[in-house]
């Protein structure tokens, strides 16, 4: 835990919730399985979300309306609630949530409330309505659900083709088909059980928690590429949720950030030494990346939805808006919070997605580090990101603070 007395300017993304979310990556699911990789909570979340979004755009196209801020921040908070609730078999978890449901859903908000409560419009609130009250955003739970045990099912797959003669298998497999057919009146659980191309989208991006970050070191608590992104797409929602940024800001910048390392299912992870090393890979790269996203990703979604994916994706770390019909990307974060703060102008923060990201590698180096566990790879970068860092404002946002919250140096450890 970073100090006591070290008190972040970015009240939204603060030290203890950070913390907390990295809890994700340290939480194994099926333990009590033969499993040939492991699996984490945070790669199932990210998985989740990913289903998610492919539901509700589906769901929309048939003309039901989703509430998006609703649906992301439900995934947050029921993510927390799997933190605090750890990986508990799910007939267990479901005869406590019966019987006890209300009790336990209080206890999780009573641990969390230092976290979430500085969280600003509401977070907090928003977490109990969505915990306690059955009315709250029933779409965007029930989508939830739906992209939940779609996610189960891509992971229960892979072990059960390794061993499908393991006592009581074949109930596991049963019950979790089961819970799909009861959402098959969604369109988008219809198209992904067919098993063609929008499945193959999925399974692509399930793909992603195969690669590990840093891989040319060793890590504890070790990250995937799919994990990262879901981290980087939290941080950039707490960020700009602290910004006042207006609801299609908040739905592009989760989004955005969430997919802003998707070509790496086609490229794998190139760190940025290798693509600083020689002039103009980065841009060699990138090009790649486009022509690998038009001829391989783009396909297997709907045609309507290429624009908005190859929005997210391409120049992904530049501020961007539509003004008079045209993308703008010259744009400063002050722009963005005033003139182009609204729903038509259709808004991206990257510069806040790179910062998230580059605080996401840098927390995770130094989470390592903290653990003992380290190399030259993860002190270079440590040390990289804090000098980049270390007075970094990005409008009333201070990278700075949280870089000095978690810099294993400072606090004592080498």
């Amino acid at each position: 835990m970073p100090p006591a007395d070290e008190t972040s300017a970015l009240m939204s993304l603060n030290p203890a919730l950070i913390e907390r979310i990295y809890e994700c990556a340290s939480i194994r699911r099926w333990n009590d399985q033969v499993r040939p990789v492991e699996f984490t909570e945070l790669d199932k979340q990210a998985h989740k979300m990913i289903i998610a979004y492919v539901l509700g755009r589906f769901e929309e196209e048939a003309g039901n309306k989703v509430d998006w801020i609703r649906l992301i921040e439900g995934g947050i908070f029921e993510m927390l609630h799997r933190v605090l609730l750890t990986d508990i078999k799910p007939p267990v978890f479901h005869k406590m949530m019966l019987e006890k449901g209300p009790e336990l859903n209080a206890w999780v908000l009573n641990n969390l409330a230092a976290e979430i409560g500085p969280v600003k419009a509401g977070f907090r609130e928003h977490f109990e309505q969505h915990l306690m009250d059955t009315g709250y955003a029933r779409r965007e739970k029930r989508l939830l659900r739906a992209a939940h045990y779609l996610a189960t099912q891509w992971e229960f797959n892979i072990l059960f083709k390794m061993c499908p003669f393991v006592y009581g298998i074949d109930r596991i497999k049963e019950d979790i088909e089961g819970q799909i057919e009861d959402h098959y009146d969604l369109i988008g659980v219809q198209k992904i059980t067919l098993g063609r191309k929008t499945s193959g989208f999925v399974d692509l991006c399930g793909q992603l928690r195969f690669q590990r970050r840093w891989s040319q070191s060793p890590r504890i608590p070790e990250t995937s590429v799919l994990g990262h992104m879901l981290i980087v797409a939290i941080f950039t929602y707490l960020c700009l949720r602290e910004l006042g940024a207006c609801d299609r800001r908040l739905y592009n910048g989760f989004w955005a950030g969430l997919f802003h390392d998707l070509p790496e299912v086609l490229t794998r992870d190139i760190t940025s030494p290798v693509k600083a090393a020689v002039e103009g890979l980065e841009e060699i790269i990138k090009e790649y990346e486009r022509i690998q996203m038009e001829e391989r990703l783009l396909p297997l979604v709907p045609r309507d939805w290429h624009a908005e994916l190859s929005y997210f994706v391409g120049n992904e770390f530049a501020n961007r808006a539509v003004e008079g019909g045209r993308v703008r990307s010259d744009l400063s974060i002050e722009e963005l919070c005033t003139t182009y703060n609204h729903e038509a102008a259709n808004a991206v923060d990257g510069e806040v997605i790179r910062c998230c990201d580059h605080l996401a590698a840098f927390i995770e180096a130094s989470l390592s580090i903290g653990h003992g566990i380290t190399s030259k790879h993860l002190t270079e970068g440590v040390e990289r990101l804090r000098k980049r860092y270390q007075d970094r404002r990005v409008a009333s946002l201070d990278f700075g603070a949280l870089y000095r919250a978690f810099d294993p140096e400072r606090n004592g450890k080498r």
